[in-house]
């Protein structure tokens, strides 16, 4: 499929981020569950047919970050190199990965705060949390066997990885400054805790 036109790309980002604007705002006053996809849509002056253009219910447009996300990592594909890289060096990839992931959903930090509290209030966004994690984790694996990985390296480190970013996430809360810190020192305990040449 060809890329979309410039200004059709911006339209679309345009009434994107107007909808994912107005749903947070809206759950900011009244919570998640009593929010419909009726007053995202008035909120961000669109059309329910175009809110269900871009996000299939609510919840998707909590988590329209990590859609990004995946895009992004599978957009980071690489032919094989002459060598596939070691464990080590997949973590170091599968390690930079989540801290541009860091980096993305701080970007706001009283979007991230209201998110992680949304999330910790309500267990079908919970369920739907894990999910989007699994999707990356599942891209992270598509990028490293792109590279030329083994399945059995590429799944371990990018599980590895995901599990540093949950452990740093549930220690740092809602707190965005606390986010990466709190991941990074998840991978440094990691590290230096393996067994000598576990990490490759």
């Amino acid at each position: 499929m060809p890329p979309l036109p410039p200004l059709r790309e911006r339209k679309r980002r345009r009434a994107q981020e107007a909808i994912v604007d107005a749903a947070f705002s809206l759950f900011a006053e009244r919570g998640f569950a009593d929010v419909t996809v009726t007053e995202i849509a008035e909120r961000a002056e669109v059309g329910r047919t175009t809110f269900f253009r871009y996000f299939g219910d609510k919840q998707e447009v909590l988590f329209a970050e990590e859609r990004e996300l995946v895009d992004r990592l599978l957009s980071l594909r690489a032919e094989p190199a002459a060598k596939p890289p070691t464990l080590r060096e997949a973590l170091d990839q599968a390690r930079a990965a989540v801290h541009t992931m860091c980096d993305a959903v701080t970007a706001d930090a009283k979007r991230y705060s209201l998110h992680v509290q949304l999330v910790a209030d309500n267990p079908e966004l919970h369920d739907r949390s894990e999910r989007k994690l699994l999707n990356l984790t599942d891209a992270m694996i598509t990028t490293l066997r792109a590279q030329g990985m083994p399945e059995r390296e590429a799944t371990l480190a990018a599980h590895l990885a995901l599990a540093c970013f949950r452990a740093g996430k549930s220690v740092a809360g809602p707190d965005p400054e606390a986010l990466t810190a709190a991941v990074e020192d998840a991978f440094e305990l990691f590290l230096h805790t393996a067994p000598p040449g576990g990490a490759g």
